[in-house]
């Protein structure tokens, strides 16, 4: 079987919803909001990247990226800084190296777009093999501070406070 990553097509978005779903059905640490987000983000043009994997005409796997503001006590922004996340991988599929493909051709994609970083939200021993790292200067208020992380790709990582989307607020 071959895994395809490719982006997004309108076809694709119901399929992308169900595969949001179940990924997070029972995972830790969700409000299961995930599938509001995506259409929130949808819905306000600040869906970035959306990269499904598909494997025999099913999809199995989605990631999104969406543009991050990040702001110091001075109102300076850091520009070309982007979000990742939501991440999914049908649960019978995941541990099978679905999710390490997508974050690989997510940060490829990122890249070439000459962006200056990526930060997320999640796990630190997952997220600090592909070089995310938490940095004391740089915040997400309300979570841990080592859950959110951030990875360079053009310049340092900035100090200040990050803000993604109000698309992560959807609720419903």
């Amino acid at each position: 079987m071959t895994l395809q990553l490719r982006h997004e097509t309108p076809d694709d978005i119901a399929a992308i919803e169900a595969v949001t779903v179940a990924a997070f059905a029972d995972a830790p640490h969700t409000s299961h909001t995930e599938q509001f987000i995506m259409r929130a983000l949808r819905a306000a043009n600040e869906l970035t990247l959306s990269i499904v994997a598909q494997e025999q005409g099913q999809i199995v796997g989605h990631v999104a990226l969406s543009p991050v503001t990040i702001t110091d006590g001075h109102h300076q922004q850091a520009e070309g800084w982007y979000g990742l996340g939501p991440i999914s991988v049908l649960p019978q599929r995941q541990g099978q190296g679905i999710g390490s493909r997508l974050m690989e051709q997510a940060l490829s994609e990122l890249r070439t777009m000459r962006a200056a970083g990526c930060v997320l939200l999640g796990d630190p021993a997952y997220y600090g093999r592909f070089g995310f790292q938490a940095h004391a200067g740089l915040q997400l208020p309300g979570v841990p501070p080592n859950y959110f992380m951030a990875l360079a790709l053009h310049g340092p990582v900035p100090e200040g406070t990050a803000h993604y989307s109000d698309a992560f607020n959807a609720a419903a």
